[in-house]
């Protein structure tokens, strides 16, 4: 599943990356915005894709943030 395999290679990556990729996929989704505004797109299924990947994303960064602040909670 191409799913599974995605989130794995999240999971390996650095926080900046994972910010890198973030932003990366948010100007993927402007652009994907701005071509449906002027007629121009053709694969409208990539909108809901790209939306999940962000979400994705940034889900594997707060649970990578997560245990570092819990760590800090403690001192």
């Amino acid at each position: 599943m191409k799913t599974a395999s995605r989130l794995s290679d999240l999971r390996v990556m650095t926080e900046d990356q994972l910010s890198d990729e973030a932003l990366k996929l948010k100007k993927e989704q402007f652009n994907l915005r701005f071509q449906k505004a002027s007629g121009q797109l053709q694969d409208t299924a990539r909108v809901r894709v790209v939306r999940r990947d962000i979400a994705r994303v940034l889900t594997v960064a707060a649970q990578k943030r997560a245990p570092a602040k819990s760590a800090k909670a403690k001192d």
